[in-house]
């Protein structure tokens, strides 16, 4: 065991979403405390949203991240339906989910590909990549363009909707456009068992036993499920805030989240290790390798995880595009307008809860639960057990000071924080 008090200072941590800080204690060479510290202005949106018509607050939140505004969007709508007693119709559902699979593999894009292969790499940035890798960037771009176009087509836009609304969409689709929306979606298959394929070898490991919590749904389409949890418990989303319960981060901008009184684990991780049953059969097929590494407790296969959601979000989409008449719809209305509801869906980083309550049709009260907080405190649990184990080694001070850095900047991108979301993120300061 390394006995040296040490103090070190990371300004800030690149390629994650948003600024904080990290303060780490270390003294006779254990971690005595991990401070998270999300250091960005509160926003206060649950304020914002009250007092607003029901129709108006899904675009509102929607603002709340450029990044996943589809996933607030989404959640925001599900729980203005379930307290008006709103019934989106069959082809509703379907939009919403080619929606929510175009959120899927541009973000999950952006953070294999541009913030997780540098350090797969040992670089600090994916423009870095040597010659013989460079198609990846290529492939990064077509990806993402595959998952934006996808979005333009069904939702009016990638960041900030238009046409997704309360009780359906606003425009019809162009059928037109479909046909090139499927070739493109089926081009971009190949780079996914590419990126796949360099996670599934990344020898990068860190366990620690926790609890995965996620929406498991029978399609695997991130809408409408059971809350199940890897110590067993399965409960209707409407029941979340009898497990789910806030702590109080003195140090942070942001709350953190503990399930029955325990750290825990949302994301692409959990939603594997909890659901993986449920991906489409094409992904099955290809993916077949890759899936028996699930359930897993290495943090890093998150990154794996969110490749195959990928591949399962191309394929799922691939075939309700191929296989749907769709017809232009008037919006459900509301049977109501006063009452308490709660939406729950999948965000690329976790489950996404909204719940609220509407009298008269404005907003008298709001709750937002953020995947990226639900995660704080588990993440500062990992953080202290792999400096520990960094300090564990008795290296020469130098080389630990470079070591502890390296090693918790990687794991916390693992987590693929939005910090835009859950209030901001992340220079590192070691007292």
């Amino acid at each position: 065991m390394h006995t040296c008090d040490l103090d070190v200072s990371i300004n800030k941590l690149s390629k994650i979403e948003g600024h904080a800080d990290l303060d780490i204690k270390i003294r006779d060479g254990k971690v005595e405390n991990v401070d998270l510290r999300i250091m960005e202005n509160l926003r206060f949106f649950n304020e914002a949203v009250q007092g607003q018509s029901y129709a108006a607050v899904p675009q509102l939140v929607s603002r709340i991240c450029g990044t996943c505004s589809i996933a607030h969007l989404t959640g925001c709508i599900e729980a203005v339906e379930k307290t008006l007693d709103v019934t989106p119709s069959a082809q509703t559902m379907i939009l919403r989910k080619l929606t929510m699979y175009s959120l899927m593999i541009r973000d999950h894009a952006l953070h294999l590909y541009f913030f997780v292969l540098p350090d797969l790499f040992g670089l600090d940035s994916a423009l870095d990549l040597p010659d013989d890798k460079k198609e990846l960037i290529h492939e990064a771009l077509h990806v993402k363009e595959a998952g934006n176009n996808l979005s333009n087509l069904i939702a009016g836009r990638a960041v900030h909707a238009p046409f997704e609304q309360v009780g359906g969409f606003s425009n019809e689709i162009d059928k037109k456009k479909i046909p090139a929306i499927i070739k493109e979606l089926k081009s971009i298959r190949p780079f996914i068992m590419n990126l796949a394929e360099l996670f599934y070898h990344c020898p990068w490991e860190f366990k620690r036993k926790t609890n995965f919590v996620a929406l498991a749904t029978p399609d695997f389409s991130y809408l409408e499920g059971k809350i199940k949890t890897s110590t067993g418990e399965v409960i209707e989303e409407k029941d979340y805030w009898d497990h789910l319960h806030s702590v109080i981060l003195p140090y942070s901008q942001a709350s953190g989240f503990e399930f029955e009184g325990k750290e825990f684990m949302v994301g692409a991780l959990a939603r594997l290790n909890l659901n993986k049953e449920s991906l489409h059969q094409n992904t099955k097929r290809d993916m077949e390798k890759f899936l028996k590494v699930f359930p897993s407790e290495n943090v890093y296969h998150n990154n794996l995880a969110q490749a195959i959601e990928i591949m399962h979000s191309i394929d799922h989409a691939v075939e309700i595009l191929e296989t749907t008449d769709f017809k232009k719809e008037a919006p459900a209305k509301p049977k109501k307008f006063s009452g308490e509801g709660v939406g729950v869906v999948e965000a690329p980083r976790g489950t996404l809860y909204y719940w609220l309550g509407i009298d008269n049709g404005k907003v008298r009260y709001a709750n937002l639960v953020i995947p990226t907080a639900q995660n704080l405190v588990n993440l500062r649990e990992d953080v202290k057990k792999i400096v520990n184990d960094i300090l564990a080694a008795n290296k020469d001070a130098v080389v630990l000071e470079g070591e502890i850095k390296k090693e918790v900047e990687k794991l916390i991108r693992a987590y693929d924080p939005c910090m835009s979301c859950a209030t901001h993120f992340l220079r590192v300061n070691w007292l």
